[in-house]
């Protein structure tokens, strides 16, 4: 493959085209978009790997040239961007980045995308195959159609095309399992394992076991060696269900096998790289647990590459009469079932603190006992069973709201208007509330907002 290197980090740009030209690849380099745009006038490039920011002409613009361009098909784009400019990392996806790199980065983990690259520019040539449940559309995987739901699947078909870490947020059964399953099963990775690890289950004292494995006689119980969740899911997807419940002296460990890539067993010296892409999820404010002292804020950021807010059920109730059809089909199977006259007003009535878990059994048990007739009359039985925990405020309490209190309700409201009149564009909502735009996302994820 051809490719053109553009970085004004004259460093950077010099050893990274060493590097990958010692791995066989005929490499150019440019110092800046300008300088790209002229070499790409003169001659193809099959991948361009170009920072974001820069001088004159930046990476986002030269992203748009080259897609909007004729050679857009016959040329992929790989950004190279800070931690700190996350955010124009992904806007580039959405403008046709093959994948995003963060900086700083050794030169040899650009090497696996690239190779990844060169086998789907390969696949590219060849007929498709027959669709099959791996290669089904986000919209068959992800019911819903409520416009945060449609941002959600949005977020989705990024996190696909690429390895970057994800963080998916929401409360408990809003489907954080069910999207982390979807970006694997999509991503280049589906071929090889999903595991999960389920923090809140094990012991602080097992955990480090559960997850690196351990050498026969590390500790006491040890009689074979056993490996870890980072062993068995080489090659594919970690998921750490509820990340917060890690203890915070574990946590460095994580750290660090999620920098270096690579972790020893416990009781072992032993080396052992960790190919796995993370997928991290949490009910908790991440951001309040790392002002708390409870999680560590590096690691925060390791994890919150790419980030899913996934909004509890009451938020999208337009979404019910979709989500009860999709359930009652996978609840009945071949029987049969109605849904009487009323049924989906009471649905569509209750907040469902348990969100879409909480749907579902509550579906499943009307139809049992109906004989798969969903009545209103069933429904409302069984929701009276489990009432509606929607938390009270200040006011309904009959209570003054407390200083802090007042300040976070202020500050959320401020947050959703300044975003609701800058029309979604969260730059342009900062740059209205006077704030910097790194300051204005992490605001937006210590409110749930995104």
């Amino acid at each position: 493959m051809r490719i053109l290197i553009v970085d004004d980090e004259k460093i950077k740009r010099v050893t990274l085209a060493d590097d990958l030209a010692a791995q066989g690849y005929e490499v150019d380099t440019a110092a800046d978009g300008e300088e790209a745009l002229e070499k790409l006038r003169q001659r193809h490039f099959d991948v361009i790997v170009a920072d974001v920011k820069m001088p004159r002409v930046d990476g986002l613009e030269l992203l748009r040239y080259v897609k909007q361009g004729e050679q857009a098909p016959a040329t992929d784009v790989i950004m190279m961007t800070a931690y700190g400019s996350i955010q124009l990392a992904v806007e580039s996806m959405k403008l046709g980045a093959y994948d995003f790199i963060t900086k700083p980065f050794r030169n040899e983990d650009l090497f696996p995308v690239l190779a990844r690259l060169e086998r789907e520019r390969g696949r590219r040539r060849e007929p498709r195959p027959a669709e099959t449940p791996e290669t089904e559309d986000v919209d068959q995987l992800v019911v819903g159609q409520s416009a945060v739901m449609t941002r959600v699947k949005k977020m989705i078909e990024i996190c696909t095309r690429t390895d970057a870490n994800v963080l998916l947020c929401g409360e408990t059964g809003v489907g954080k399992d069910l999207i982390a399953q979807v970006i694997h099963r999509k991503s280049h990775r589906r071929d090889r394992p999903f595991v999960k690890v389920g923090c809140t289950l094990f012991p602080a004292h097992l955990i480090e076991s559960e997850l690196y494995g351990h050498e026969k006689g590390a500790f006491t119980g040890a009689d074979q060696r056993k490996p870890g969740r980072f062993e068995i899911a080489q090659g594919g997807t970690l998921y750490l269900d509820d990340v917060d419940d890690i203890p915070l002296d574990q946590q460095a460990k994580l750290l660090r096998v999620i920098e270096e890539k690579v972790f020893e067993r416990v009781g072992g010296t032993t080396p052992i790289h960790a190919d796995v892409r993370i997928i991290a999820s949490t009910k908790q404010n991440l951001l309040e647990r790392v002002s708390q002292g409870t999680f560590r804020q590096d690691l925060y950021y390791r994890l919150d590459v790419l980030r899913i807010n996934i909004p509890p059920l009451r938020e999208r109730r337009e979404d019910i009469p979709l989500l009860v059809e999709h359930l009652l089909k996978k609840i009945a199977g071949d029987k049969p079932f109605t849904l009487g006259p009323g049924a989906m007003e009471v649905l569509q009535e209750h907040d469902w603190p348990g969100n879409v878990r909480e749907l579902y059994h509550t579906l499943e048990r009307v139809f049992l006992i109906g004989n798969g007739e969903i009545t209103a009359e069933l429904l409302c039985s069984e929701i009276a069973q489990f009432p509606t925990k929607t938390p009270k405020t200040s006011s309904e309490r009959g209570g003054i709201a407390n200083f802090q209190e007042a300040i976070n309700q202020a500050e959320r409201e401020l947050l959703e208007r300044a975003l609701r009149e800058a029309g979604g564009n969260k730059t342009a909502a900062a740059a209205a509330l006077g704030m910097k735009p790194s300051t204005f996302r992490d605001k937006l994820a210590k409110h749930g907002l995104g």
